[in-house]
């Protein structure tokens, strides 16, 4: 996630915070052994809606590109 202040599209706030979400809900590498990664959200605070979503281990699926 790059430093560029963001603002929500819903609702213009710049009040954003960072959720990441627990227990079974990573990502896996598709045809690949792996334990997955953790899934990391940026929350708009003000209405709630989820900005972006992206991993936190993002080179575990480098050899399973499309």
């Amino acid at each position: 996630m790059n430093n560029q202040r963001k603002q929500c599209p819903n609702c213009s706030s710049t009040e954003l915070g960072i959720g990441k979400q627990t227990g079974y809900a990573v990502v896996q590498p598709e045809n690949k052994m792996s334990f997955g990664s953790n899934i990391t959200h940026l929350i708009c605070t003000e209405c709630g809606l989820v900005i972006e979503s992206f991993v936190k281990k993002p080179g575990i699926f480098k050899d399973t590109l499309y």
